[in-house]
């Protein structure tokens, strides 16, 4: 790789891995269009182009997860007794989710992408304190479900969880610094399942740039979890040191922004 490239996905790196630390959105709602970008310009296949994004990206939260919930934990803020009933159904819908990402066109996948951005946007601008009028959380048989739909659809589009275990858990009564923290924990088995996933169903499919693993892109991984790795847990101590809500509007502006560009791409065909 040349330094244009290696700066490129250190700062990418660097912003994506403060976003997964401060806001549990797990990063890849924001690496993955800016890797597809940098990946279209190097001349990658473009029907591999969005899925490769997708599955580097996903697996550097395998590494900067760790690094987030080390952090969290610390703050006592991980609800552990919601990650071990959530786990299961996750294991089970990440190893799925890049099953059916690799039948999608690549068309449909952008704009599959670019849906549940624009989603995530809504959900961060428009998020709320938990209320007594919230539902509580359901039995163990409903986490395994809604775990099982984090993991599906996280493993489509590389993301950590947040955008869709966030919401779920401050609606359900669940503070948004223990949802925030509680999500960065799930971020690890998301990732590693569904990179797992990438890899396997990934293998062997012609015209792979080299050192790819399945469509998973090594060179790329390698550089942005060096920058995320660093910057998550400064994420996360500012997530417990100031008040969170003027920042998720701003990343939700990020957020929406992405969400067009990848919803360009997406028609543009």
């Amino acid at each position: 790789m040349d330094l244009g490239l290696i700066l490129e996905l250190l700062l990418m790196g660097a912003f994506g891995g403060f976003a997964a630390g401060m806001l549990g959105i797990g990063g890849g709602m924001i690496l993955v269009p800016f890797i597809t970008m940098i990946f279209s310009a190097r001349g990658f296949p473009p029907a591999l182009t969005v899925k490769m994004a997708i599955a580097t990206s996903l697996a550097t939260i395998a590494f900067t997860s760790l690094s987030s919930m080390r952090a969290h934990h610390k703050h006592g803020a991980v609800r552990w007794d919601l990650v071990k009933l959530l786990v299961p159904g996750i294991v089970v819908g990440a190893w799925i989710g890049p099953a059916l990402a690799k039948q999608m066109d690549a068309r449909v996948l952008a704009l599959v992408f670019a849906a549940f951005v624009g989603f995530s946007a809504t959900q961060m601008v428009r998020a709320r304190p938990a209320t007594q009028q919230d539902k509580p959380l359901p039995g163990r048989l409903g986490l395994f479900g809604a775990g099982g739909v984090i993991g599906v659809v996280s493993g489509i589009v590389g993301a950590g969880g947040g955008f869709i275990s966030v919401p779920f858990m401050t609606h359900r009564g669940v503070r948004i610094h223990n949802a925030v923290a509680t999500s960065a924990a799930l971020g690890f088995p998301i990732a590693l399942f569904g990179t797992l996933s990438n890899i396997y169903f990934g293998w062997g499919t012609p015209d792979l740039p080299a050192y790819s693993a399945g469509f998973v892109y090594l060179p790329a991984l390698a550089v942005i979890v060096a920058a995320s790795m660093f910057m998550a847990p400064v994420g996360a101590r500012v997530a417990h040191r100031t008040p969170v809500a003027r920042m998720k509007r701003i990343f939700g502006v990020v957020l929406y922004s992405l969400a067009a560009y990848m919803l360009w791409r997406g028609l543009r065909g």
